[in-house]
């Protein structure tokens, strides 16, 4: 099977929804962009940057968001993003490389987290629309940058 122009739109919409959704806190729809079964796989920074902890079902994968409330906002780039057919019918893979800005205070004084990092994905055809099977998470490089100003919430 190879993907045509509305399969391959379809994904690049998925994958710009989930970097929209976190940005904009919308954690109910950003676990229905994973099927039901989905994995979730990401890193434990900055102790480990590749893959380590892993949630299953939309529950967990909601849950792991959780995390998101530390940090007052965030900014995910997309920079890159490649699709292919998957092994099966209905399954797509791809990987989408996203600089991901997380601004927060740091000794009192405004601060952005950058991280360099790739998402490994997997896709199924659910009911008509294209989710997430299973996303890892691996993160190539992290710095971070002053702010001037930044606006909140």
């Amino acid at each position: 099977m190879s993907l045509g122009v509305v399969d391959r739109v379809a994904l690049g919409d998925l994958v710009a929804r989930y970097a929209l959704y976190t940005d904009r806190r919308r954690m109910d729809d950003l676990a229905g962009l994973f099927t039901e079964d989905a994995t979730l796989v990401l890193p434990d920074p900055p102790k480990e940057l590749a893959p380590a902890r892993a949630f299953t079902g939309r529950a967990e994968i909601a849950a792991s968001f959780a995390s998101l409330d530390a940090v007052p906002l965030t900014f995910h780039a997309l920079v890159g993003q490649v699709f292919d057919a998957g092994p099966g019918p209905d399954t797509a893979a791809g990987e989408v490389a996203c600089v991901a800005h997380h601004l927060t205070e740091r000794d009192g004084k405004p601060s952005d987290l950058v991280w360099h990092l790739r998402y490994t994905d997997a896709y199924r055809l659910d009911e008509g629309t294209w989710r997430i099977s299973r996303r890892e998470l691996a993160i190539d490089s992290i710095e971070t940058r002053p702010v001037r100003r930044w606006r909140h919430g």
